[in-house]
């Protein structure tokens, strides 16, 4: 079986790589894409489009793919949490019948002075304030703001690797679930979200 991963970042690719061995044997082929949403998206529906158009774009450009992945990171507004906003991983598993199933990563909150910095536009993307606050050069590309804040207990694999699994329930389980949605009709539907 191959995976297109919409992404040349190793940690989300090992996290995809990990979550598909509950299939069995895969090969992942990752392949760099661009999508609409930006480096840094800050909305639950821009991190879905992200993540449902590296897998779209994935699809495409590795034809021999079986299923394709997008894992989009991005922040969302929760007015309850203490900054404010909350980051998560959203996977988006496309297969050839042009289905998609979501799933997401445990959530949580970046520092103040992180979330701060993107929201006023003082960065690209979290990453860049979390390397000036952590030291870490290319935090993105190893253990993830997540590492960095857990003293190593969970790293961004970890989390890529959660969100592909839990969009891999309904592919594991398909007698309970209905059919996978058009991607056409989960980009629609994501107009309409007020998220």
């Amino acid at each position: 079986m191959r995976v297109a991963v919409g992404s040349t970042n190793p940690v989300k690719v090992e996290g995809v790589r990990r979550a598909f061995r509950l299939l069995g044997c895969v090969e992942v082929l990752p392949v760099h894409v661009e999508t609409s949403v930006g480096p840094q998206p800050i909305t639950l529906r821009d991190t879905i489009r992200g993540a449902v158009e590296r897998a779209v774009k994935a699809l495409s450009s590795v034809r021999e793919a079986d299923y394709s992945v997008g894992v989009e990171a991005g922040l969302f507004q929760l007015p309850p949490t203490l900054t404010g906003y909350l980051e998560v991983q959203v996977a988006a598993i496309a297969d050839l019948e042009k289905g998609v199933t979501l799933g997401f990563s445990p959530g949580f909150e970046f520092p103040l002075r992180v979330v701060e910095a993107v929201t006023r536009g003082k960065v690209l993307e979290a990453e860049e304030a979390m390397e000036e606050l952590s030291g870490i050069r290319g935090i993105g590309e190893r253990e993830g703001a997540i590492g960095f804040l857990t003293r190593g207990y969970i790293n961004r694999t970890k989390l890529s690797e959660l969100a592909v699994v839990a969009a891999l329930i309904p592919r594991l389980n398909p007698s309970l679930y209905p059919k996978a949605r058009r991607i056409e009709e989960v980009l629609e539907s994501l107009n309409s979200l007020g998220i």
